[in-house]
């Protein structure tokens, strides 16, 4: 197959076009994906290619929206505002039920609160896409484990219960805190919340075209609903999500949820991970490099996550890049999306990536399509060579 590939790249990041390309040329099927680098905050590989993508186009970041709302819960921290060493439920009361009075505020973004959905109830795709209400269903369940003992992936939920803590703390949204204090400063695209104004530039997310083995495997891991996997990626109800239908809901796009409704493109992701740890147009890193370091280190070493089963998953609200891909320095710190997107940030060598995919990789909705790792490589090849 062969993909145009379109953009520019500085001198030197030659290398990550031609891996770019070749990406595109070796995939199935059209996956329309952009890929943005920054270095020392300043923009080095702007790429894009495929059907109706542009580097202007915006779709379904999915779970990149956890990237944006921990950055907002990062600089809380930083200023402190909150505590991670707290409790949760001193600062949202209702919380402490259950056992879940213990838990701390560093803990719930680990993902050790045993909340990854409802059990009782299924979420329909509306109330997904509503972060007050999912915080308010979930503040009086029981955990599926004991609280701090274990982790798993809060993949619908984790943005509306660490936005509970920064709504009861602030009287502020995380959207309304992003909006104002990163996305708008840095003229960002990347939204939770996507604004009526920028709907000619959206873009549908299109769905994985599964070979009959895939299929397969596919139907087998949708058999398990009943588990904690299929809590957590509300599939144990009569209607489970379909990841497609959701990234596409017109109510998902405009409500931003923080777990996962960001919208936005590659220019946007990796802008905001460079603001985040480097000087970007003459203003200074968001994060300073103890708070950087605080909020990448790998806190759950060893596995599994009782919901995806891997291993060395979570840093504090960000995933650990580094699990998934170990060339990387150990301080980087990022978050995939489910179409097989990834951003991240690489302080120690003023890196800020982004890849963007319109179609679903396989497997679907599962973390970082494959090919992250190639183009990885290749930009921190270009990076030591400059």
């Amino acid at each position: 197959m062969t993909i145009d590939v379109h953009g520019t790249v500085a001198d030197g990041f030659e290398g990550v076009r031609e891996e770019f390309a070749a990406v595109l040329a070796g995939e199935r099927d059209d996956p329309g994906a952009q890929l943005v680098v920054y270095r020392h905050g300043r923009r080095v590989v702007d790429l894009w290619g495929g059907d109706g993508i542009d580097g202007d186009s915006l779709t379904s970041l999915y779970s990149l929206a956890k990237a944006a709302a921990h950055l907002v819960v990062a600089l809380l921290v930083q200023d402190g505002t909150l505590d991670l060493d707290r409790e949760v439920a001193s600062y949202w009361p209702e919380f402490g039920v259950h056992g879940k009075d213990r838990l701390t505020l560093g803990e719930l973004l680990e993902h050790r609160a045993g909340l990854v959905g409802d059990a009782e109830q299924p979420f329909t795709v509306e109330e997904l896409a509503d972060d007050r209400l999912i915080a308010a269903r979930l503040e009086r369940r029981e955990p599926l484990w004991e609280p701090g003992t274990s982790w798993g992936y809060h993949a619908f939920v984790i943005g509306a219960l660490t936005g509970e803590v920064v709504r009861r703390v602030t009287g502020r949204t995380i959207r309304e805190l992003y909006e104002e204090r990163i996305r708008a400063p840095y003229g960002l695209d990347h939204y939770l919340g996507l604004p009526a104004a920028q709907e000619p530039r959206w873009v549908e997310v299109q769905p994985l075209l599964p070979t009959p083995e895939e299929a397969v495997l596919l139907k087998e891991r949708a058999a398990a609903a009943d588990s904690i996997r299929g809590i957590a990626f509300n599939a144990h109800g009569p209607a489970p999500t379909d990841l497609v239908a959701f990234g596409n809901h017109p109510r998902v796009k405009a409500l931003g949820p923080a777990s996962s409704g960001g919208v936005g493109n590659a220019r946007g992701v990796a802008g905001m991970f460079a603001a985040a740890v480097s000087t970007v147009d003459g203003r200074p890193p968001l994060l300073t490099p103890a708070t950087a370091a605080l909020f990448g280190a790998l806190r759950t070493p060893g596995g599994p996550d009782l919901v995806t089963g891997s291993d060395n998953h979570f840093a504090r609200g960000f995933e650990h890049t580094p699990a998934l891909y170990p060339f990387l320095d150990p301080g980087t710190f990022g978050h995939s999306g489910a179409t097989g997107s990834l951003g991240f940030a690489d302080p120690a060598n003023g890196i800020a990536y982004a890849y963007t995919r319109r179609r679903f990789s396989f497997p679907s909705g599962v973390g970082a399509a494959p090919e992250n790792g190639r183009l990885a490589q290749s930009v921190l090849r270009a990076a030591a060579s400059v």
